[in-house]
């Protein structure tokens, strides 16, 4: 058997490397995977994210030898799908970026989710016989606003030359394949007030305006945990996120607050309507004269557990499919094919100070993912 561990250990190392977090342009790392790719035929879609930072997306592909035999011009396959920005490195007390190697772990910021699972994929990918189709949609600003995917799944003319049957998005899950998650909304309150300094009485703490609005959202959160029709018995846990991050901007205790802001991330699956929830929380900001803004995902995908790409995944992991509390790309790139989520280390490494994968199990996903795509082939 062919050990791939090497391979797979210096790639993650190389990427894990690389500073790549979303407020920062990923084109360094983006260029490091290019590298790995000098046999694909490569589509860079290159865009500026809402802060005028540049990002670039990849699609590659690689026709199968016999490609003009079997499907005329096109191909049809398996793609990998992975994403190259990590979270803030909250948290750290080590080197973020240093990719050092302790008992058989890597650790560094990302090597979990999902540099790792990445430079698996990209391993496989690269390594797939010549009569086999290899295919990677490689995105950016998934920890935020998805619009790498976004850019692939819009407008990629390589992706659907590719034509891909399906799509797994190689998420750490420990291996088990996901057959479907949620999705969010996320929730922008913002409360005005009149900066002064506090002892004088002329100023207006904008969190006083916010007060009534975060009232409301508690009892919309309390609701969701104990409302049967709100919630989804086939998720762990059954009931959505409805999370709030409050900020005054770097207000200091002595200053009367001019800008207050809630942001709230509410994540529903396939069987729970956004809808309601959505409209409770447009009608507490207006009731708060807040001003609000929403920014939404694509719908929430889910594949059913017979659903011929999730059983393939199921039979040659061994694993019964299940649905994950969190979201991915698979929101954006469903548009193009099906998609399952299924990768090596475990999400609650993820967005943890010293993050960490195995090797191990970076390495046995290797040969995996290339039977994957040789069996969906046939």
């Amino acid at each position: 058997m062919t050990d791939y561990s090497r391979a797979v250990l210096e790639l993650t190392r190389d990427l894990v490397k690389i500073d790549s977090r979303s407020f920062v342009s990923n084109r360094p790392i983006a260029e490091r995977i290019e590298a790995e790719l000098k046999d694909f035929e490569l589509e860079r879609l290159d865009y500026r994210d809402r802060d005028g930072v540049e990002k670039r997306a990849l699609v590659a592909h690689r026709a199968a030898a016999d490609v003009a035999q079997r499907d005329g011009a096109t191909t049809s396959g398996l793609a990998f799908s992975g994403h190259m920005d990590t979270v803030p490195d909250t948290g750290w007390r080590t080197e973020p970026w240093s990719g050092r190697v302790e008992n058989g772990r890597l650790f560094g910021l990302g090597s979990t989710d999902m540099k790792g699972p990445m430079a698996a994929a990209i391993v496989a990918a690269r390594t797939l016989p010549k009569g086999v189709p290899s295919t990677l949609l490689i995105s950016t600003d998934e920890e935020t606003t998805k619009a790498g995917a976004r850019e692939i799944a819009g407008r990629s003319v390589l992706a659907r030359i590719a034509r891909a049957r399906a799509i797994v998005v190689v998420e750490p899950t420990k291996m088990v394949p996901m057959r479907g998650h949620r999705v969010h909304v996320q929730f922008t309150a913002v409360a005005t007030g009149v900066q002064a300094h506090s002892s004088t009485g002329r100023g207006r703490n904008a969190n006083w305006d916010l007060l009534p609005f975060l009232v409301e959202m508690r009892a919309i959160h309390e609701r969701l945990r104990s409302d049967p029709g709100l919630q989804d018995p086939a998720y762990d846990p059954p009931f959505s996120d409805f999370n709030l991050v409050i900020d005054n901007h770097g207000a200091a205790v002595n200053v009367t607050v001019p800008k207050a802001t809630a942001t709230i991330k509410f994540r529903y699956s396939a069987k729970v309507a956004p809808g309601p929830v959505v409209e409770m929380v447009r009608d507490a900001a207006r009731r708060a004269g807040l001003a609000l803004s929403e920014a939404q995902e694509g719908a929430p995908p889910e594949l059913a557990p017979t659903d011929p790409i999730v059983e393939l995944c199921s039979r040659l992991v061994g694993a019964a499919p299940a649905v994950a509390p969190y979201g991915t790309d698979a929101s954006e790139l469903q548009a193009l094919a099906p998609c399952v989520i299924l990768g090596p280390g475990d999400i609650a490494q993820a967005h943890a100070p010293e993050e960490s994968v195995s090797l191990a199990e970076l390495t046995a996903a290797v040969p995996l993912f290339m039977q994957l795509a040789q069996e969906i082939r046939q």
